[in-house]
């Protein structure tokens, strides 16, 4: 008899890095995806789940249902990451699906049934987009996603600078609303896997890039889908460097063995209209005297993360 694999939902904006995420959990074999909900985000909602099926085909393991989740953000206006990711998320290369199709069926009330026929733990989550369905169904039904294990979510500015704003990393600002709702919420097991732990030597070099590319089929998509992405960093970093931040997270949820730094921090997100909306306040040196709420992961062991990367995408 085989051994039990871990259940996991996966909530995405999906574009081109998250592409690279799920690919990487599709063929984690410790690890059975029971769920894709998409989220408004990179690209609207029906452009992420189209992206998050074209995925599913390249990765070559097996299918799993693909639900639309929240269209808008709670209160905010969305502002969509095309320049990053270009109009489709995926590059703008023409990548599409050939056969699947999104399921029927709202998101966030899959990821409750999901959860309400589950036992206590037996499913995490990792969330790669605004955090829009999360809190709806922490709204909805709370006691529900206390049955959830890990919620494994990436977002935040860590311990470092945002790339939104001077504070705010995109996936938190994009709906700060519903990241509080989340972070408020008491849930014991929220690691929040920083926009820091992607940066540094844990960016994918030119040569990296390169071996993944010529790797085969998925690892031609992978690099191919993030076009508009390396064409970007060329200007920021003078070469070709992928600072990957849902592939970041999925390897600290699913290859704890990387994570460097995580501690459990006092956080509180800011709504406040102005220029630290979106900003998370990490209380590092426990100033408030409040009860730590949340595990920031703010560093991954360069080698062993790209280890995953590797193993996960099939390059030898």
């Amino acid at each position: 008899m085989g051994k039990i694999r871990q259940k996991i939902m996966i909530d995405t904006d999906c574009a081109s890095d998250d592409a690279m995420a799920i690919a990487m959990a599709l063929n984690d074999p410790a690890y059975e995806i029971q769920l894709i909900s998409a989220v408004s985000g990179n690209v609207p909602v029906q452009q992420a789940a189209v992206n998050a099926l074209t995925t599913i085909e390249y990765a070559g393991t097996y299918n799993v249902p693909v639900y639309m989740g929240a269209e808008n953000m709670l209160l905010r206006k969305l502002e969509y990451a095309y320049e990053t990711h270009g109009n489709d998320g995926m590059g703008d290369i023409g990548l599409a699906p050939k056969s699947l199709k999104v399921s029927e069926g709202n998101g966030v009330v899959k990821l409750l049934d999901a959860l309400r026929g589950a036992e206590p733990g037996e499913i995490d989550i990792i969330a790669l987009g605004p955090l829009t369905n999360l809190a709806l169904a922490i709204r909805l039904e709370p006691e529900t996603v206390k049955k959830a294990g890990r919620i494994v979510i990436m977002g935040t500015a860590g311990l470092g600078e945002g790339n939104v704003t001077p504070v705010a990393e995109f996936n938190i600002w994009q709906d700060a609303e519903a990241a509080k709702i989340v972070v408020d919420s008491g849930l014991q097991h929220i690691i929040f896997v920083g926009w820091d732990a992607c940066l540094g030597e844990c960016m994918l070099t030119p040569g990296e890039i390169q071996e993944i590319y010529e790797s085969g089929e998925l690892g031609k998509f992978v690099i191919d889908c993030n076009k508009h992405l390396l064409e970007m960093n060329r200007e920021r970093f003078g070469d070709n460097y992928l600072d990957m931040a849902d592939p970041s997270a999925v390897a600290a949820a699913l290859y704890p063995e990387c994570v460097e730094d995580c501690e459990k921090y006092y956080c509180e997100v800011d709504v406040s209209a102005g220029p630290s909306y979106g900003a998370v306040l990490v209380d590092v040196n426990n100033v408030t005297g409040k009860e730590p709420n949340v595990y920031i992961c703010s560093k991954l062991y360069a080698d062993k993360y790209k280890e995953y990367i590797y193993k996960t995408l099939k390059v030898k």
